[in-house]
């Protein structure tokens, strides 16, 4: 037996005959980590033909019922309507965000399928006292605590459960693996393992994986391309609300997103996030401005705030919590240039109420407007909704679905919605709201650049 000594990065998995500092592949710093191959020498053997049984595509069974439904319909949204059986879905997410949570509260929702929950961080004990809290957890829900990847295995296959969650990957090991629990040789043989399992015995598996400071799920990024599902819960643990994407999703579409609010008795799926965003909304405040924003296919209605203050640096601050920084940087590049506002001297703070991550460009008109009505101390209507892209040009460009964008403020009651004029069609007069196409940003502000 022959043994080798690599060195594999935990972000990428990248292999390197010596220790480096840093990544030459995905540059991440001091993530290489030690391992040792055995390998034994074979015989090489002569090719030998075998006959291999092709099948048609039209000869292969469907069922229009394959879906398991898990009774929390936001779950069900983001894994594409239901689990698939069989596949293998990893969740993701910081430490307390609600990963576990969520997996219990799934299995009161599966009793017909008998699920196994299997958890290598913490007792039995600590399992029921969370169930006591969450409320409604089966009294029949199947528990082991195991940390043998070969024992886990052997439960799921031998017992009569249908779905089976691992929580968390990180913490189990594989005894013919030569390595501590939770190292990069580990996470890859476990994952490997309970997706043999879980295509052989077609049980659904979900494996729970921690998140690293750099926001990635921790281990080997091979670990991500094994699954057939990857989900991140994401949430800023000074709010109560907690949003859950797909990242990856062999059996779905990775755009949809589920949305929940912590609470004491557990996690509650918030069925109409746009009502709970703004109902707290400040009145006559300037810098306040309401966006219609899409987060899958759903409409969302949120309220961004913007703070422009004289700066006391020599180097102005550009901080922004919810919208990604050089959007920020662009929209007040376009303000000063094809409108002439001075933002250069001033300290510049941009927030999504509610800690949402906006990615839609769909809100660049909404923060545009509360900037200059930040600049300017003059406040928004907060009847008013703002959407619509802004162009390096000054041009407010058409958005993506419009139509939904309208209902859903309609929806809540807003009076009026400044939105551009591309795109727009004769039927979207039919909603009960006045509608402002226009083609330029400053068309959007002339009140205020007229103050």
């Amino acid at each position: 037996m022959k043994e080798k000594t690599v060195y594999i990065c935990q972000s990428c998995g990248n292999k390197s005959p010596k220790w480096l500092g840093r990544c030459n592949i995905c540059g991440a710093w001091d993530s290489y980590v030690e391992e040792v191959i055995r390998s034994t020498s074979v015989k090489q053997s002569r090719q030998t033909k075998q006959k291999v049984e092709l099948i048609t595509l039209s000869s292969v069974s469907s069922d229009k019922e394959y879906r398991i439904k898990t009774g929390i319909s936001e779950l069900d949204r983001v894994l594409g309507g239901g689990i698939i059986p069989g596949s293998l879905v990893l969740v993701g997410g910081d430490p307390g965000i609600g990963k576990s949570t969520l997996m219990l509260q799934m299995c009161s929702g599966l009793k017909d399928y008998s699920p196994l929950y299997v958890t290598g961080e913490e007792s039995l004990q600590q399992i029921k006292y969370r169930s006591q809290r969450l409320k409604g957890i089966p009294g029949e829900l199947k528990l082991l605590a195991e940390t043998s990847i070969e024992q886990i295995n052997s439960a799921i296959q031998m017992s009569d459960s249908g779905i089976a969650i691992v929580d968390s990957i990180q913490a189990v090991y594989s005894e013919m693996v030569d390595a501590a629990p939770g190292s990069i040789v580990q996470v890859r043989e476990c994952a490997a393992l309970l997706m043999q399992t879980a295509k052989q015995t077609n049980k659904p598996v979900f494996i729970v994986g921690h998140v690293t400071k750099e926001g990635i799920i921790a281990g080997p990024k091979l670990l991500e391309h094994m699954v057939d599902t990857v989900l991140q819960f994401e949430g800023d643990k000074t709010y109560s609300f907690r949003i859950l994407r797909a990242f990856k999703n062999r059996f779905g579409s990775t755009n949809e997103i589920g949305i929940f609010e912590m609470e004491e008795s557990g996690l509650r799926e918030v069925l109409n996030p746009s009502e709970i965003f703004i109902s707290h909304r400040a009145q006559d405040e300037s810098g306040i401005a309401i966006v219609a924003a899409i987060e899958g296919t759903r409409p969302i209605l949120l309220e961004v705030q913007a703070l422009v203050t004289p700066s006391n640096y020599g180097v102005p601050q550009r901080t922004s919590n919810g919208l990604d920084i050089r959007r920020l940087q662009m929209i007040l590049a376009v303000l000063e240039k094809r409108l002439g506002l001075r933002f250069s001297q001033n300290d510049i703070f941009v927030n999504v109420a509610g800690g949402i991550y906006l990615n839609d460009p769909a809100v660049d008109l909404g923060v545009a407007a509360a900037l200059v009505s930040s600049l300017k101390n003059e406040p928004l209507s907060m009847n008013t909704v703002f959407i619509g892209e802004i162009g390096l040009t000054g041009e407010v460009r058409g958005v993506s679905h419009l139509e939904q964008r309208i209902s859903e403020s309609a929806k809540l009651g807003f009076d009026k919605i400044i939105l551009p004029k591309t795109g727009l069609k004769k039927n979207y007069q039919s909603f009960n709201i006045e509608l402002l196409p226009i083609e330029r940003v400053s068309f959007a502000l002339s009140d205020f650049l007229q103050r």
